[in-house]
């Protein structure tokens, strides 16, 4: 009886043909896997060599359109009056090519700490932040970022927005900042009301009573309270469940909303899931939207409110797509039995650190992400965990011990894998530039943007080990190099056909050399079409 290939685990898997689209951002053509059917990712395997991350920016905008899309419809269904503001949770990403595409296609900006507005500034004074979008300030604000907030604000950024988190941060706007301000309150959730699976979410924002306090504060002065922050999780893929937390907090704004006229928009949050971590993902963007439109117009409508312009923060679902990670599996090392199993699964190396790479994969329980061979899909399949071999270190695999194996060809010896959804949150996690985890160098990027009909691309060096070494305090110096002599051969073949043999191409395998960090563009060119 024949072993289970590849190709029929993901058929009998995930219910998905050999050929076409795989998801919203991954195809299968020809045997080969396209990322936004049109970069075909061996190709670039081929031209560039792994590991390799490459980074296509239309994905953003395509997402961001979407949203958009879906949001107008919602509207049209529901009869709902008020606007619909896509905004961008820049901590998933803070790329430049990313912010900048991000907003290129209609998105507000919104800021966690204080270099996100000091970025902002900067955009703002480049043109690429136009006045007209609102900047919406989370998270706990230290000194230096109600000093960016207020300094934004005095050069003449009117529509920059510091979500209130404290009536301590409240106080220091206040004092320091003499230009009106528009202002936000996130609503703090009980602790039975939060996402069991993301507790860290309680501590976040005001209580009732505080909040009140904040709209007795600023009656009768320059200041407005304009926006009810009511975010309530992550990755929210449980629609009912989200809709039945929104609603308590929709009881809530209307009932602000009546003591507050100024107030004027209710701000879901982020948690908007993403079809990048699964390949049988299924959530209807629009049929939520269309409910929440409707719960906001039920709740304004029994309270006697008129209905508020609808603000969702988008971090994940932006940008997590639009990144994809292609590492080698260098060596492969059979798996050892414990009493009691019946079989254990191999180890297939990679030559780099999931734990560098993934961090998620460590910080977030359950985290997954789509992992997909290149070739081989016609061949026999089994379960297996992937190991870093740049980290000496038993923590680096993936799949985690509570996760079943992936499933990938059981020819892995030089197999390339593919990553996905791996553009949210990995590097900003993980540091770019500097030292990372057994000082792993960071991979080769292939950075691809739209420029009108052509594709603009950008190639960044991989880290240099002497660069690493000198960031750590090292005073390095070249050493002696390294030859290797062939091996002995045992066949006696004739001189002239023994040259040939020791002649025959490899395939070759990219190894990081010692140079300067480097960009180069390439306009027009389109890798792997």
């Amino acid at each position: 009886m024949s072993k289970q290939t590849y190709l029929d685990h993901v058929q009998n898997r995930y219910g998905i043909g050999s050929e076409g689209m795989l998801t919203d951002f991954l195809s299968r053509r020809d045997k080969r896997l396209l990322l936004a059917d049109r970069i075909d990712l061996s190709a670039m395997v081929e031209r560039y060599g792994a590991p390799l991350e490459i980074a296509y920016c239309p994905l953003i905008t395509d997402q961001v359109e979407r949203m958009l899309a879906w949001a107008a419809a919602a509207r049209e269904q529901a009869g709902y009056d008020g606007a619909f503001l896509y905004a961008y949770a820049t901590k998933a990403n803070f790329a430049e090519e990313v912010v900048r595409t991000a907003l290129a296609a209609g998105a507000h900006y919104e800021t966690s700490a204080t270099a996100d507005v000091l970025i902002a500034h900067h955009l703002w004074r480049q043109g690429l932040l136009e006045e007209s979008r609102y900047m919406f300030c989370n998270g706990s604000k230290e000194d230096g970022y109600i000093d960016a907030i207020v300094a934004m604000r005095t050069a003449g950024y009117e529509r920059i927005v510091p979500i209130l988190d404290s009536l301590d941060e409240l106080d220091a706007l206040l004092y320091r900042c003499h230009a009106p301000l528009l202002l936000g309150v996130r609503e703090r959730h009980p602790a039975d009301k939060v996402d069991p699976s993301h507790r860290g979410g309680e501590r976040f924002g005001l209580t009732q009573e505080e909040i009140g306090q904040v709209a007795e504060r600023i009656a009768g002065t320059a200041h407005q309270l304009v926006i009810y922050h009511a975010m309530v999780g992550s990755q929210m893929e449980d629609l009912d469940d989200w809709m039945a937390r929104l609603a308590r907090s929709a009881a809530n704004y209307c009932r602000l909303r009546r003591r507050v006229p100024s107030l004027r928009a209710f701000n879901f949050g982020g948690g908007m899931p993403t079809s990048a971590y699964a390949l049988d993902f299924a959530f209807d963007y629009q049929s939520f939207l269309r409910r929440l439109m409707g719960e906001l117009a039920t709740s304004c409508a029994e309270f006697a409110v008129p209905q508020p312009d609808l603000i969702g923060e988008f971090g994940r679902y932006t940008v997590a797509s639009h990144n994809v990670y292609l590492l080698e599996i260098g060596s492969v090392k059979h798996g050892q039995a414990t009493p009691g199993t019946a079989e254990v699964e191999p180890w297939y190396l990679m030559n780099g650190s999931l734990m560098v790479s993934l961090p998620d994969a460590l910080i977030v329980e359950g985290q997954q992400f789509v992992v997909l061979p290149l070739d081989r899909w016609e061949t026999p399949a089994q379960g297996v965990r992937l190991g870093g071999r740049r980290t000496c270190d038993s923590d680096d695999f993936f799949p985690r011990p509570s996760q079943p194996p992936l499933i990938l060809p059981e020819d892995g010896q030089g197999l390339v894998v593919a990553v996905f959804g791996v553009g949210a949150y990995q590097q900003m996690i993980s540091g770019r530039g500097g030292a990372h985890h057994c000082l792993n160098p960071e991979m080769r990027r292939i950075i691809i943007e739209q420029d009108g009909d052509a594709l603009v691309v950008r190639e960044v060096a991989p880290q240099n080990l002497g660069t690493i070494m000198s960031l750590l305090g090292y005073n390095t110096e070249a050493l002696e190099p390294v030859t290797r002599s062939q091996p002995t051969q045992v066949d006696r073949k004739p001189a002239r056909e023994m040259a040939r043999v020791l002649r025959t191409p490899r395939r070759r395998q990219f190894v990081p050399r010692p140079r300067a960090l480097s960009t180069r563009e390439t306009r027009g060119s389109r890798p792997g079409v």
